[in-house]
């Protein structure tokens, strides 16, 4: 059975297939059409599908729309009121359903050869909710999804047992923790439904002084529900221009706003955990990209496993309606990586290469190129394997560099051109996590923070947040061999055992995704070796 699964309507347009139960690939459109986020999340743009991504996952498994049993839409516009019945002031939101409605003649226009009739329409939290609790490790798990809004709703809190879904709980709207976040986002400057991550960074540069006032408008109460009505931003901190200097008080505003998140987030956990009493917390929706609060949960819920989708943002749920319509006849498989976008062969590598005309190598062992590169203080642009599905650089679409340097913090965001207060990640092996940092463990997708030991703080300052925390990627010899190697070399050359990791992009791009971005993002940025699959590129060579 072929399933393709769509998320369109909101932000981050996204295609994934499953094949008789197993993931088979999944990519966002922004790696396609390198518009970030793929739309900004308008009325107006409901009608964009995610056709680039849908037609490159058919492509991937030699199939045309014809061969498809089914198409999964992950909103189901039966289930939606009118804006203002929800609280919610969208004077064009009667557009976005309506566009919504129209979606099978939409997608068999965009698909050629699709059936209409193929089309199912999947409610937005369920397609969150089997984002997480079917494809995850654990067939028996309790499932929590926060967002900022589906059909009515923006939250969905409940049980899977082998792999089957019970809805225990749900919050309507207007009350909605990723619109609350989004508000503050757009208070303080910054991008909503986009840049709500600087927030969370920015919180740890900030004291929770206003959280008092804070939770007059958030909490959470003792049945599995909360509150979180709209904030008068402005009567506790002026807002911040777009683009001007931060002040203490918004950073101050942020750590109050990310503390009354944390404190709601958990007592929805612990609620969960005991109504369900299972050991596992499976988690989606764009709030569970709060790898601080998810830390908190796993520390503090009494659930023994937390695991959060890679991508639980509004991506996943492409990945999500596929799985749920999917597991109605097949029996669905653990998703196997985050590693389901698209890949080349050396071949057509080379070939890129050939075509653009710069000087490259083929070293004898391409780990030990970069790890010695690495060691040398350089930045290595490493593109290797299957991209990343999700928002996190993972290992395969990423910028390393040397930990050691406190200063190699502000040289990466100057490369990136970021904010310089947003803190770049580490990547160590698996096996020896435990000796620098303390967290939950494994954490192969970057989406909890981990206590730095105290005697690494000083010895991988780059990596090191303001709060004492990283936000940890464990890389697994079996799964990243190649990876596993680069660290391992750099290793040999420091006496270091982490290697700096962050997206290979700059700031208002998507990540990198196919050689030709690869090339133009050296090209365009201070980088001094690109690693691609087996051969390596040097700036002094390329630019001589």
């Amino acid at each position: 059975m072929h399933v393709l699964g769509i998320n369109a309507l909101f932000h981050d347009p996204a295609a994934a297939l499953v094949t008789d139960g197993k993931v088979v690939a999944a990519a966002e459109e922004e790696r396609f059409s390198r518009r970030k986020h793929g739309k900004r999340p308008l009325p107006f743009s409901a009608w964009e599908l995610p056709g680039l991504s849908a037609r490159w996952c058919l492509e991937q498994a030699g199939l045309s729309p014809s061969d498809l049993d089914a198409v999964a839409y992950s909103y189901d516009p039966a289930l939606a009121r009118p804006a203002e019945r929800m609280g919610l002031h969208d004077p064009w939101d009667h557009l976005r359903q309506e566009y919504a409605r129209q979606a099978p003649s939409f997608l068999a226009e965009a698909l050629p050869g699709l059936d209409p009739a193929k089309v199912r329409f999947v409610p937005h939290h369920v397609a969150h909710a089997a984002s997480a609790g079917p494809v995850s490790p654990y067939p028996d798990c309790a499932v929590l999804v926060l967002d900022g809004r589906g059909e009515c709703g923006s939250h969905l809190a409940g049980r899977y047992t082998n792999r089957e879904l019970t809805v225990l709980g749900a919050q309507e709207l207007p009350d909605s923790l990723g619109l609350f976040y989004e508000d503050l986002t757009q208070h303080l400057g910054f991008l909503r439904s986009s840049d709500e991550f600087k927030v969370m960074a920015l919180a740890s540069h900030g004291t929770p002084r206003f959280a008092g006032r804070l939770r007059e408008y958030v909490g959470a109460d003792d049945r599995g529900c909360f509150r979180a009505r709209p904030v008068p931003w402005a009567d506790i901190v002026p807002p911040r221009e777009a683009g001007g200097a931060w002040s203490q008080d918004h950073a101050d505003l942020a750590a109050s706003a990310q503390k009354c998140l944390e404190e709601t987030m958990l007592t929805l956990a612990r609620w969960l955990r005991e109504r369900t009493g299972e050991d596992a917390l499976t988690m989606a929706g764009g709030v569970a990209l709060n790898c601080v609060a998810n830390t908190r949960i796993w520390r503090e819920s009494g659930f023994r496993h937390v695991w959060v989708q890679p991508a639980a943002g509004d991506a996943g749920t492409a990945l999500g309606a596929a799985a749920h319509v999917a597991g109605q006849k097949d029996t669905l498989e653990p998703m196997p990586t985050a590693a389901l976008g698209r890949g080349w062969s050396d071949a057509e590598l080379r070939d890129w290469l050939e075509r653009a005309a710069v000087p490259y190598e083929e070293p004898a062992d391409i780990a030990e190129t970069a790890a010695e590169a690495l060691a040398a203080d350089g930045i290595v642009a490493w593109f290797q394997g299957r991209a990343e599905y999700g928002p996190r650089a993972l290992g395969h679409r990423s910028l390393l560099a040397h930990p050691g340097h406190a200063a190699n913090l502000e040289r990466l965001n100057a490369v990136k051109g970021r904010e310089e207060f947003r803190p770049v990640a580490p990547m160590v092996l698996a096996e020896r996590a435990a000796e620098l940092f303390d967290g939950p463990l494994p954490s192969p997708h970057m989406l909890f923070v981990h206590d730095v030991a105290a005697g690494w703080k000083d010895r991988i300052p780059a990596v090191v947040h303001v709060d004492g925390t990283a936000r940890i990627q464990t890389v697994d010899r079996a799964q990243e061999p190649l990876v596993a190697r680069v660290i391992d070399g750099f290793e040999r050359r420091t006496g270091l055992p982490v290697v700096v990791n962050t997206s290979l992009n700059t700031a208002g791009r998507p990540m990198v995704d196919d050689p030709r971005d690869a090339l133009e993002c050296f090209g365009s940025a201070p980088v001094d070796l690109l690693v691609l699959g087996p051969f390596a590129v040097r700036r002094g060579k390329a630019f001589a």
